[in-house]
């Protein structure tokens, strides 16, 4: 099915652009101002619970992706040089010949000379500097982008690697709980107060706890260098204190606003759109094309005869330049469709990031208080075993229990961070994502 697109819709005037950019430039102003103004600088907040953030700076600026993304701006700083330009250049022409005379008989030499320049109409001046122009403002959003994809990466890897950390230090406090169970029941035993068979079920308990914290720094030492291979500016600390998830302030409608209003996704697709139409605008204007002017020497017959004269160029084939416009046009009608998609995936991914930071925290509140009236539990049970009023195996599943709401409890206390914080760093609230760095 073949797609018809309103050619008024492609078509963008240099004014207007103008005009547009600078107000979009005005609006990340004052998002800028209202941001320093209700917020303290992203790259100033040192969160205890995350990597300082010189450390993030660093990491952040020599990702693969950033590294990439730095390059693109500058090519394209180059390609707008090039859009400014222009694509002609001065040409010189030379030729010599012989004329021979047949009724004479005589052999004359001639040599002729010309310079000529094809020449750009003057709208498809002003159309190429909004091209390469629009171009490079599409790369800076790129770099931006590149570095939040960057940004949500670290965070990832980040607590994937927290998460592993606290089942390891978990396991280790259950190994030293059930050594600590062993030797009680062992004097038990000792004393008479309990069969043998429950001294082996202790020891056993603990020996597979063990087995289960090597397991457990096993996967916290891959986690850490799943982390540190992308990013070896970050250095993973001996302890890292735990942060009390916040609530979510604000509903989606103003997170929603507050993403949109400074996306480099959204800003990166609106600027392909706009160099697309542009390059539509540009095929259009070759339909007309460009003329050739030259100036030529000549010295025929001998030098008899010196000829001086100016010639203009004109090329009449109009096939192909209608075929490349149509082509464009299609172009930008697919650049045009891709932004109000983006637009819509981003609104459904902001839901999301919100709708899941508001959860995870009620969900953590829900496990920390489970968490806590289990293992104060856990303990009652272990008393009453050292005063020989419950088994070893209460005690024992007391503790498996008490360590499975614990667990539960931590990596819920983690999800609700990475939640919160993957919501500030969309909103440029963590990091500082808007910093170009093209050195």
């Amino acid at each position: 099915m073949t797609k018809t697109v309103d050619s008024g819709k492609l078509i963008v005037d240099s004014g207007k652009f103008q005009a547009a950019r600078s107000k979009v430039q005005g609006a990340n102003l004052l998002a800028g101002l209202m941001l320093m103004s209700g917020f303290a600088s992203a790259a100033e907040i040192n969160r205890p619970d995350l990597p300082p953030p010189a450390q993030v700076e660093s990491a952040l600026a020599n990702h693969l992706l950033v590294l990439n993304a730095a390059s693109g701006l500058k090519m394209e700083h180059a390609n707008q040089r090039k859009w400014n330009s222009g694509p002609y250049e001065f040409n010189l022409r030379a030729g010599s010949s012989q004329r021979n005379i047949a009724n004479t008989g005589q052999k004359l030499k001639e040599w002729d000379v010309a310079l000529e320049r094809p020449l750009r109409l003057l709208n498809k001046v002003g159309i190429d500097e909004d091209i390469g122009e629009a171009s490079v403002q599409r790369a800076e959003y790129a770099l931006g982008d590149a570095r939040h994809e960057a940004g949500r990466t670290l965070l990832k890897l980040w607590f994937n690697w927290q998460r592993e950390q606290a089942t390891a230090a978990l396991w280790q406090k259950q190994v030293e709980i059930l050594k600590q169970q062993a030797q009680m029941t062992e004097k038990r035993v000792k004393a008479g107060d309990a069969p043998k068979l429950e001294s082996n079920q202790a020891a056993a308990a603990a020996a597979q706890a063990g087995v289960s914290w090597h397991q457990a720094q096993l996967r916290a030492q891959l986690a850490g260098n799943d982390l540190t291979r992308p990013f070896p500016a970050i250095q993973l600390p001996e302890n890292l204190p735990p942060a009390t998830p916040q609530v979510v302030e604000h509903d989606f409608a103003f997170w929603k606003s507050r993403i949109f209003d400074d996306n480099h996704e959204l800003g990166m697709v609106q600027a392909h759109n706009q160099v697309q139409q542009l390059l539509a605008q540009r095929s259009r204007a070759d339909q007309i094309p460009d003329p050739t002017v030259g100036m030529r020497f000549a010295n025929e017959m001998g030098g008899n005869e010196k000829v001086a004269g100016v010639y203009l160029m004109v090329p009449i084939s109009f096939g192909h330049r209608s075929a490349t416009a149509e082509g464009a046009e299609q172009q930008a009608a697919i650049a045009f469709d891709q932004e109000a998609f983006v637009k819509r995936r981003l609104e459904g991914d902001v839901y999301a990031a919100h709708l899941m930071a508001v959860k995870s925290f009620e969900t953590w509140q829900q496990a920390h208080q489970v968490a806590k009236s289990i293992n104060s539990n856990a303990e009652l049970v272990a008393k009453a075993y050292t005063v020989g009023e419950a088994s070893l195996s209460d005690s024992l599943t007391a503790r498996r229990i008490a360590l499975e709401s614990s667990l539960a409890e931590n990596l819920a206390q983690l999800d609700a961070n990475e939640a919160r914080y993957r919501l500030l760093l969309d909103a440029h609230q963590l990091w500082a994502l808007d910093e170009n760095h093209t050195q």
